[in-house]
């Protein structure tokens, strides 16, 4: 019985070794450099500047990874719907790309704990302006709501105003700008992005209903099956949100707009 269970032991182990060994980490290390999928366009998250270059709170975030890592940071700059598929097929080790953590990707990917928890808000068309208060309102054939196909804000918009017309687009901005334009009557989306369109190109022109109705955590994205990446994920996490690095990028780019005038929407 001894030996049985000493054998067991042993299996066990090597078993644990090789798991170790297949680990995204070590892939990783050899390369010399961690591919991290984005989706440029995401204000504040992910964007380009006026010289080419990402940036932004998840740039930033991916930045101080593979700094802890000691490896090249990566980007690789992919639509938000095809970021799960590339994720699967190994275009890149993870995703920092504002992706919200829900159980029906959790089927299909793992995910660290979350980074920042947002939530869904409304700009609304100005004409709107003090007749509409609250999401459920629009909840209303008369009106045509707009969100970003993939995202969480069509699931939500489809789930709990399944009454309106809904307007697929596939950039954040071109959306927000329908209900600028009078082509639509709301959209929605995370909050971060609908405070900074408002503060920049928002104001006088649409009614932004800022209280989130939805629980949005936004995680960092990776393949099942590798827990000791996970564990480090969360330990770096953990880290820097209690040195004041995480303070100091959620100030940079959560707090303030003035980053704004450094990407290539700014006029």
């Amino acid at each position: 019985m001894a030996c049985f269970v000493m054998t067991s032991t042993v299996f066990a182990l090597a078993a644990d070794t090789e798991l170790a060994k297949k680990s995204t980490i070590n892939k990783i290390l050899s390369r010399g450099e961690i591919r991290v999928g984005i989706d440029a366009g995401y204000m504040p998250f992910e964007m380009v500047n006026k010289k080419g270059d990402f940036i932004g709170f998840d740039i930033d975030l991916g930045k101080e990874l593979a700094k802890a890592m000691g490896v090249k940071f990566v980007p690789v700059n992919t639509d938000f719907d095809g970021q799960i598929p590339a994720l699967l097929t190994g275009k890149f080790d993870i995703a920092i790309s504002g992706m919200t953590i829900t159980p029906e990707r959790n089927l299909k990917i793992a995910f660290s704990d979350p980074y920042i928890v947002i939530g869904q808000t409304i700009l609304l068309n100005k004409k709107h302006e003090g007749k509409i208060t609250s999401w459920e309102q629009l909840n209303d054939p008369q009106y045509t709501v707009a969100a970003r196909q993939g995202t969480t804000s069509e699931f939500v918009t489809k789930r709990l105003l399944s009454k309106a017309n809904y307007k697929s687009f596939e950039k954040e901005v071109d959306g927000a700008l329908d209900v600028v334009n009078d082509r639509a009557d709301a959209w929605v989306y995370d909050m971060p992005f609908n405070v900074v369109f408002m503060a920049e190109q928002g104001k006088g022109k649409v009614i932004h209903l800022d209280k989130p109705f939805t629980y949005e955590p936004l995680g960092i994205a990776l393949q099942q099956g590798d827990p000791d990446f996970v564990n480090f994920l969360n330990n770096f996490l953990r880290q820097i949100k209690n040195d004041g690095r995480y303070d100091r990028m959620y100030k940079k780019w959560i707090d303030s707009t003035e980053w704004f005038n450094e990407t290539q929407n700014a006029k």
